[in-house]
């Protein structure tokens, strides 16, 4: 991650060296003399086609004949032309071929010629002022005076598109939370398990380690990008900004998946979101208005509803509800931000078909129609990994009745495939 930077004092402007490139330069006089080349390649090409002109009019003036050996008609007999004269053999190939393949060969050579003579070692070349190299080759070095303005600023995502796709169990990535959004990925998943008065990560307790906690993996490592995306400057002091420079009012969906007692896990999860909330980044709910932040905190697993009900002038979490199971709930924007079920289970397989039924499309419709109807984001998990095709097909499927969050594994096929393409597997 590039160091932080700040902005330059204008005092030290004057300690920028100039662009050592201060002005074009030119072939010496030598060189132009090249360009004497095409006129030499142009004069040869007259001749070599004056040339096979006479030899084809030479040859269609001399009346000969070539032998016919062993022809099954005459024997052994070979006959000759009128002066007994051997024809010339013809070349394998025709003059039209010959002509095209040396009239390529000497556009080619017009096109490169040039550019080879210039540059291969020895032969005549631009002339650089001395000492001239690349003035970007030590950018942002110590003494150079570019040290401050190096780095833009809010670089850390500035070209990564936001892609509504969550990242499903994102803990098991090379590099968990930098790999999901470096994908574009706008929501992360944690299994969290409390152990020892920490809650570390891990799908099941034989992955668990100490140093892989809720903190390590996501709280610090969020603090530290907003604190680059929102820097308290004399033109910025605002805590608005998201990880995504090219989308910075898109929020990042951090669904925590409790895998231990809801009632004694959450509240250490409430007490580790701490640094992001004392910083004004969670999105939050106060006195029945949702003020969106760049991380919006979801509880899914055993979180308790309760819980997460309990304040109700202000909270900053939410609950993942039951997308097959809201309909005449409570549940509402408010207190919940997703809403999703396994699609397996809710939907049905679809593998044999390569895609959903009629009938598996009606009930997907009436999930997301409901999960709207509530301000609610519709997602499925446990989605056909394989094959490939009826995986792809069923992403476009839910993209295209509206499903929110596209729950993936593979951030590759969902970010940078088009897999709106059929493949076979």
């Amino acid at each position: 991650m590039p160091p932080s930077v700040g902005r330059p004092k204008s005092s030290d402007l004057s300690q920028i060296p100039p662009s050592p490139i201060l002005s074009p330069t030119f072939p010496s006089t030598s060189c132009f003399e090249n360009e004497a080349r095409p006129s030499r390649f142009l004069s040869a090409l007259r001749s070599t086609m004056s040339s096979w002109g006479e030899t084809k009019s030479l040859l269609n003036k001399t009346n000969i004949y070539a032998p016919v050996p062993n022809n099954p008609e005459d024997g052994d007999v070979s006959i000759a032309g009128p002066r007994d004269v051997p024809r010339p053999t013809r070349p394998p190939y025709s003059h039209a071929t010959v002509f095209g393949l040396t009239v390529s060969a000497l556009l080619l050579g017009l096109g490169i010629g040039p550019y080879i003579h210039r540059n291969i070692p020895g032969n005549c070349h631009t002339e650089r002022n001395s000492g001239d190299e690349d003035p970007f080759a030590k950018w942002g070095e110590p003494g150079t005076g570019t040290e401050d303005i190096a780095w833009y600023p809010t670089d850390f995502l500035r070209d990564v598109i936001p892609v509504a796709c969550h990242s499903h169990n994102d803990y098991w990535r090379k590099v968990p939370l930098f790999s999901a959004i470096y994908a574009g990925c706008t929501g992360v998943e944690a299994d969290v398990w409390l152990r020892k008065q920490d809650l570390l990560v891990g799908h099941d307790t034989a992955a668990l380690q100490p140093n892989r906690t809720f903190l390590n993996l996501y709280v610090n490592p969020l603090v530290k990008i907003l604190e680059r995306q929102n820097p308290s400057t004399e033109y910025y002091n605002e805590k608005r900004r998201g990880v995504f420079d090219t989308d910075p009012d898109q929020t990042l969906t951090l669904l925590v998946d409790l895998k231990t007692n809801g009632a004694e896990t959450w509240p250490w999860v409430l007490k580790q979101l701490e640094p992001l909330r004392e910083r004004g980044w969670l999105s939050y709910v106060q006195d029945g208005e949702i003020h969106q932040g760049p991380i919006t905190v979801v509880g899914t697993g055993n979180t308790p509803f309760d819980q997460i009900i309990a304040n109700s002038t202000y909270r900053d979490a939410f609950f993942d509800a039951p997308l097959d199971h809201i309909e005449n709930s409570t549940f509402d924007s408010t207190n919940a931000y997703y809403a999703s079920t396994s699609f397996w289970a809710s939907i049905g397989n679809v593998w044999f078909r390569g895609g959903p039924s009629d009938d598996q499309l009606a009930k997907i419709r009436k999930h997301v129609r409901e999960a709207h109807q509530r301000g609610l984001k519709a997602r499925y998990w446990e989605l056909p990994p394989w094959p490939i095709h009826t995986r792809n097909r069923v992403w476009e499927v839910l993209m295209q009745e509206g499903v929110d969050m596209l729950n993936v594994d593979d951030l590759d096929g969902a970010t940078k495939g088009d897999w709106t393409k059929p493949k076979s597997f």
